[in-house]
Parts: structure tokens; sequence; C-alpha cells
């Protein structure tokens, strides 16, 4: 098989300008964002967050249906896709995949599911034990409603959601790059569509730089939502101050950790990362199922997978506010961070393993935290109503993980387990930050840390002003998604073309 037309590094006579600074329109527009909404935070924190709070709220109301079906149809093409025989074609032009399966497979859980799920593993399914999901008329607090608590948790984090971050839009960057050496950049996915001037004029650095803010918001969230949540539990835990200083001390360990990482590669600290968390989960799973509620955790998620797959239309259809746009948001630089990490690998086994393999750990995951918790709050030993109806997912993590078997301890190794995996969220971003300023997939070292300090030094001074400011932040993610969609749209076609494409390059179709 023939190796890559072009790695995608620039030869221009601005070449070594893109290779140390990135896109300067990408660049100027992404800090830009990041130093205007820290100022207006300065200026008027309480205008700042009620802005971001409409915004969010009109787009979920606008555009919530679109983004459903956005999600759905990317799901169910790329599944449709996985059982061609063009899904035999290999991505990135290599017989032999760069990593072993169990490598890939733990980069891939532990980069996508840490930016939200680990944090609304415990909360998120008590939650909606307690206050019904918008599909369901169960009883809060009963016994059926413990199905349909966990089943809609797996909408909101499962098949569809996976599906955008990884797929589609793989294939198409995959192809793009590897095989006709275009840059590495979200812009690429329209190239098909508007040609060759939006890969030379500003309109693609804007393309980048809507991609770039987007997961730049939605990455400082969990970021900063760490050190909140570590600082909380080592003082409930072990009696240490809870302060800001505290919180500072925890993002400087954090940003350490994924700042180095993500200077080392994918080959070296962000593989080190995920195997030793993917072994950590593990671990922690087994305690729960060995010692914990195991029969309760088991005959719960036969029901709610059951319930998620027969319910799975109307679940996924329901109102807008249950559109997973923050899935969107993120789309495009994960789908870049994918296609990296996937050379070697089969179109088949890229699309089995984001959009099913990992949204079924995923849903596991829930089970193992959420399912402990409903059977705690059920039971009378947790009561989490007053902290979970003022969205204080913190605190239900920190006191599931207490009522759990090994009490501190178990405590403390799910506070290391979520850092690390804020850890490779915030590791495999700042590459993929760096990758869309280069255009390539070996982005300089330097602008590695420098987007990853960046972030964590942007959570700090949130921090400062008060978690209100890390959940507006967060929120702004689904803002973004607007325009972001629009630039996942076309992946819709261009998937299977691309794949198609790559299958009559490799011989295996005519």
């Amino acid at each position: 098989m023939n190796q890559p037309a072009s790695n995608g590094d620039s030869t221009n006579a601005d070449g070594s300008a893109r290779l140390a600074l990135g896109d300067p329109i990408v660049l100027l527009l992404s800090i830009g964002f990041i130093i205007a909404f820290l100022a207006l935070s300065l200026y008027d924190v309480e205008l700042v967050a009620e802005s971001i709070s409409k915004g969010f709220a009109w787009t979920a109301l606008a555009l919530g249906s679109y983004f459903q079906v956005l999600l759905l149809l990317t799901f169910f093409i790329a599944i449709g896709l996985a059982i061609t025989p063009a899904a035999k074609a290999k991505i990135g032009n290599l017989d032999v995949p760069e990593m072993s399966t169990f490598k890939w497979l733990s980069i891939i859980l532990c980069t996508l599911l840490a930016g939200g799920g680990v944090f609304f593993a415990a909360g998120e399914p008590i939650y909606h034990f307690i206050v019904t999901p918008p599909a369901f008329d169960s009883e809060p607090g009963t016994i059926p409603a413990i199905s349909n608590a966990l089943a809609q948790s797996f909408m909101h984090w499962g098949f569809i959601g996976w599906a955008v971050l990884g797929s589609l839009t793989a294939i198409v960057l995959a192809h793009a790059h590897y095989v006709k050496g275009q840059p590495l950049q979200p812009r690429t996915l329209l190239y098909p569509l508007l040609g060759e001037r939006l890969m030379r004029g500003p309109l693609g650095g804007i393309i980048d730089a809507c991609c770039v803010i987007a997961v730049v918001a939605g990455t400082v969230g969990p970021i900063g939502f760490l050190a909140t949540q570590v600082s909380f539990g080592l003082h409930e835990v072990f009696g240490l101050p809870n302060s800001y200083t505290s919180k500072l001390a925890i993002l400087a360990v954090l940003a350490s950790m994924y700042v180095l990482s993500a200077m080392s590669g994918v080959h070296r600290g962000m593989q080190l990362l995920s195997r030793f968390n993917v072994f950590l989960a593990l671990a922690v799973g087994a305690v729960i199922m060995v010692f914990g509620p195991s029969l309760f955790l088991f005959n719960s998620y036969l029901s709610s997978m059951g319930v998620y797959i027969s319910d799975f239309l109307p679940m996924a259809t329901m109102t807008a506010e249950t559109a997973p746009a923050w899935f969107i948001g993120f789309g495009p630089l994960v789908a870049i961070f994918v296609a990296r990490i996937s050379r070697g690998r089969s179109i088949r086994e890229m699309i089995i393993a984001v959009a099913i393999l990992a949204p079924i750990a995923t849903t596991v995951w829930f089970t193992l935290l959420g399912g402990s918790g409903i059977h705690y709050q059920l039971t009378g030993a947790i009561d989490l109503t007053d902290a979970l109806n003022n969205f204080q997912f913190d605190v239900a993590t920190l006191t599931v993980a207490q009522a759990l078997p090994g009490g501190a301890w178990m405590t403390l190794a799910i506070l290391v387990l979520t850092t690390i995996f804020v850890a490779t969220t915030g590791d495999s971003m700042s590459y993929a930050i760096a990758v869309v300023g280069a255009g390539h997939d070996n982005p300089s070292p330097y602008i590695r840390a420098f987007w990853g300090i960046a972030m964590a030094i942007m959570a700090a001074v949130l921090l400062y002003m008060g978690a209100g400011q890390i959940s507006a932040l967060q929120q702004f993610i689904v803002i973004t998604a607007i325009p972001v969609s629009f630039i996942l749209l076309p992946s819709l076609w261009d998937g299977p073309k691309a794949a198609y494409a790559m299958a009559r390059e490799q011989g295996i179709i005519e």
C-alpha cells in the first residue's frame, strides 16, 4: 500500500512562520476570545453569565431539533457505511496500525469521555431519578424511575453523541490529509463545497477559529470543575483546606500532567495516561461490582439498556433541551484527533470503536457510579435531592464515592481517576488545537504547551471570579455549536464519498 501523498506540512513561503506560530487568524481570534471573555467577566460577571444563559436557551429552543437531526443522521449513516465493503479501507494508507488495539481504544475512551461524562456520571442518573425525564411519565424516586433515569443518561452520553465526534468527519479529514495532502484543519471539511479559496483565504481561518473557540470553552470547563471537585473532596475526606490557593495548586498539577503529555505526543504521554486510567477504572469498577450493590447494578443495566434501545427514537427526538449540542462543538477537533490516532485502522474499526464500543463503555461507567447513587438514594443512605436540584454535581460525585465500599479510599481513587480523565482531554485538545494551527499532525511541542497553559490560566482566572463563570463558559460551547454544526453538515455526504474513494484507491472495490 502506498504511503500518503503528503504529510500536510507547509511548503509555501510562509511555512516556517506557520510551523512556529500557527495560522495567524486562528491565533488572533482564539486568543482574542479568551482575552475578551476574561475582560468582560472582570467588567460585569453577571452580564456575561446572563447573556450566555440567554444565548444557550435560545440556541436550544431554536436549533435543538436541527442539532438532533444532524446527530441522528450522522450515527445512522456512519453505521450504514460501516457494513459496506468500502469500510475495509485503511486510514492513512498504512497496512499496520500505529498502535495496539488496547492503547488505541484507551486513548479514544479516556479522551472523549472526560470532557463531561466523568463529571456527570454519578449525578446525572440520580438527577433523572428524582426529576422525571421528558420522554417518560414514571413517578420520581420510584422503582420504575430507575431504568428511565439511566436510559436518559445513556441517551445524553451514548451513540449519537459519540458518533458525531469521530466517524464521518474523521473519514473526510483522513482522506483529505493523508491522501490528498490537504491541511488537517476544520476548513478541510468544507473544501468539497467551497474549493481552494477557502484553504488560502481568511474565511478558512475564521472557520478554524470557531472550532478552536468551541473546544477551548468546552475544555476549560472540566479543568476548572475538576479543581473545585478535588479541592472539595480533599477537604471533606482528609480535612485539607478548600481554598482558592488549593484549587490553584490542583490546577498546576493537572496542567503539568496534560502539558507534558501533549508535548510528548500520542505515542508516549497520551498513551501512558490513558492506559493507566483504564486499568484504574477497571479496578474501581471491579470493587463496585464485587462489594457494592452488584445485583441491583446488573439488573438496572439490562433494563435500562432495554429502555434505551426500545425508546431510542422518542428520546433522541424529544424536546430541544435534550439535544447534546455539546458534542457538536467538539466535533471537528476531536475528529482531527481520531483521524490522527487511527492510522492503519480500517474505517469499520474506527466507526465501531467511536460510535458503538465507546458509548457502551460509557453506559457501563454511568451505571456503576450513577446506578450505585440511585441505589443509595432509594435506600436512604444518601439524599442528593437538594444538591442536584441546585445542579451541584460535584457534591453528587463525592457523596456517592464516600457511600461506596472503601469510603475514603474509594473517594481518593475516583478523584485520581477523574483527574487523569480530565488530563487526557487537556492533552488531546491542546494537541488538536496545535494541529489546527499547523495544518499537519506534528505541530511544535511548544505550541501544544502554549494552548494547554492558556486553558489552565483561563480556568484559574474564572475560578477566582466564581464557579458560575466556569459554568457560563461551558454553556458557551452550545452557542458555538451553531457555526460548527454547519461545518460538520457536509460530512453526511462527503464521509461516504471519501470512504468509497479510499476503497477504490486501495483496490478494495472497483
